[in-house]
């Protein structure tokens, strides 16, 4: 009976471990040099969580500590397989994928992003999504340039 039981247990302990597939992006996977690197060391800090988590003794343990590093390993192997290095712009004339973007808004506050990868982006620390709103509507454009993103408009000052 108590075999039994410690069986059910684990069989529950197990299907709460099994954690989501993080979610996989339709658009194509660009990166930086700086995303593309960046996708590395996640992948190498999963792989040593990974390791660490797989040393632990107490098998119910080990599958609650392993769950997060094995869901990120199989995310951000995919990522690698499918990143598409892009170099850097040679030119500012227009935005492109990797310049950094100074602009003005009506509202007369002035904002600097970089534009990177999906993976790449923090807005925080002045970096956006190549596919976010603003983004696209930037790209292709030069220093003076007008674009209308939502009720607001944006006035490219510089283009680096």
């Amino acid at each position: 009976m108590s075999v039994a039981f410690v069986k059910e247990e684990s069989a529950e302990t197990a299907a709460e471990t099994q954690l989501p597939d993080r979610p996989i992006s339709p658009h194509q996977n660009l990166v930086t040099e700086t995303g593309l690197k960046a996708l590395e060391a996640q992948m190498q800090a999963a792989r040593e969580a990974f390791e660490a988590a797989n040393a632990l003794e107490d098998v119910n343990e080990r599958r609650r500590q392993t769950a997060g590093p094995v869901r990120d390993l199989r995310y951000l192997a995919e990522r690698l397989r499918t990143a598409q290095l892009v170099p850097a712009p040679t030119a500012n004339d227009v935005v492109a994928f990797g310049s950094t973007v100074t602009f003005s808004r009506d509202d007369g506050r002035v904002q600097t992003y970089r534009i990177v990868g999906e993976d790449e982006a923090d807005p925080k620390a002045g970096s956006i999504s190549y596919v976010s709103p603003v983004a696209r509507k930037l790209m292709g454009k030069a220093v003076g340039d007008i674009v209308t993103v939502g009720e607001q408009e944006l006035e490219i000052e510089t283009i680096a």
